[in-house]
């Protein structure tokens, strides 16, 4: 990335809003849009003071979706999560940064904001010219506010998302690690020929030879590393995601004048799926506030451990015993940890405080194959979602099936309409939810 500069294009209108209630219209679209056209929404709200040709949002917290993008579609299809990964670390902050960044492979003006709390980026490119930082600008300020908006909606809408929603993330993000892997093996079998063909003695021309080798080898590596990259949004090391929950928990603790202790998980323990990740801080972050609501409470304690299969939270607290099963709050989070296929196990002591205890399964559960009939599928068709359930692509499926590709395209279109879906993504996902695998 190189040194920030000035950003090219013509600017909008002056910040002079004849109308406030189209300002205030605006708020509430980003504030209650849905994941689905988060983007979309904050692109239209940020249009009239930013300008832009595309804007994305990165954020960690949709594992199933990364990345939630509006605007020039040459733009959109073509940026990289590396890309974006490298822009983000060259943010120290959350204030907003105005320069030139490579998104979708080219060097382009570009405004990005860090929204600190939860890491998610905002990248809107070829920005309007801001004034240089020479004063406070209402337009960078305005579209900075939107984009907090938009970033707790983010994480709003994925800590009350329902079974569904987790089903979908949890296959988008086998299919991206799918397609990522095929295409690593793909590249790298390519460019290690490569190497074979410029290491042999039959070249003559050593210096070349060792120059091209040289850079076959460093695109071998970034190949890797984007792989790793890719698998790093669907995983997180169980100590990192612990971290996360005491720095989101940080401000609650400090203000509460209640003692929360928090129990570390091992550092050796296995890795989180993201969702798994996702919903277990939401659910201590539920317990703690259900647990602060009782009188008497002076001390909380917060535990994560990890047996190779589960995660396995507990949550106890010094109080009268006060806490009811019943209550609203605690039955959303046990159908949150339902939604996983976990359990909730609440010991409520008179006089001695309650003990909550919780189970998340890291791994999707077998589930059985539940009544497909409905669907009224050929059997060939059948055979290519459970291909798709798979994972497979469709030139695997053909070679498998013994039909041509054009065939399995044939038949995944039709199933589409059979199942009334729009993507392969959500085709897996509901074979899944039927015990299809």
């Amino acid at each position: 990335m190189s040194t920030p500069g000035q950003s090219l294009g013509r600017a909008p209108a002056p910040f002079l809003p004849d109308d406030a209630w189209a300002l205030l219209h605006s708020i509430s679209a980003v504030a209650q849009a849905p994941l689905t056209t988060i983007a979309e929404r904050l692109r239209e709200a940020v249009l009239p003071y930013s300008a832009g040709s595309a804007l994305v949002i990165f954020t960690e917290d949709c594992t199933g979706r990364p990345q939630k993008k509006a605007g020039d579609e040459g733009i959109i299809s073509r940026v990289s999560i590396a890309e974006l990964q490298g822009l983000r670390a060259s943010l120290t902050d959350g204030h907003p940064w105005l320069g030139e960044a490579e998104i979708a492979a080219e060097q382009r003006p570009v405004l990005a904001i860090r929204h600190v709390h939860s890491n998610a980026l905002l990248v809107v490119t070829d920005p309007y010219l801001f004034n240089g930082g020479a004063a406070p600008d209402p337009a960078l300020e305005l579209v900075q506010y939107f984009w907090h908006i938009a970033a707790h909606r983010i994480q709003e809408k994925v800590k009350d998302a329902p079974p569904s929603y987790l089903l979908e993330s949890r296959a988008a993000s086998a299919e991206r690690i799918r397609v990522t892997a095929e295409l690593v093996d793909q590249h790298s079998t390519t460019l290690e020929t490569q190497l074979a063909a410029l290491r042999s003695s039959s070249m003559d021309d050593a210096a070349a030879r060792s120059t091209v080798t040289a850079l076959t080898a460093k695109a071998l590596v970034g190949l890797r590393t984007l792989s790793d990259r890719t698998a790093d949004l669907v995983e997180e090391p169980v100590a990192t995601a612990f971290e996360r929950l005491k720095e989101d928990l940080r401000p609650l603790t400090r203000f509460s004048g209640i003692s929360v202790q928090f129990i570390e998980p091992p550092l050796s323990g296995r890795a989180l799926p993201g969702e798994v990740a996702h919903a277990a801080r939401a659910i201590v972050r539920g317990l703690l506030l259900a647990m602060m609501e009782q009188p008497e409470v002076r001390r909380v304690r917060a535990q994560w451990d990890c047996d190779g299969e589960n995660l396995l939270i507990n949550v106890r607290d010094d109080g009268l015993g006060a806490l009811s099963a019943d209550a609203d709050s605690i039955g959303r989070l046990d159908r949150r940890v339902q939604a996983l296929s976990g359990r909730m196990q609440i010991d409520v002591m008179e006089g001695w405080g309650a003990d909550v205890s919780v189970t998340l399964p890291l791994d999707p559960p077998a589930m059985p194959v539940g009544d497909v009939a409905a669907w009224n599928l050929a059997a060939r068709e059948l055979e290519v979602l459970q291909q798709l359930a798979a994972g497979k692509r469709n030139r695997t499926i053909a070679s498998s099936l013994g039909i041509s590709e054009n065939t399995v395209k044939f038949h995944v279109r039709n199933l589409f309409k059979k199942l009334d879906v729009g993507s392969r993504t959500e085709a897996i996902a509901l074979a899944h939810s039927h015990g299809l695998r």
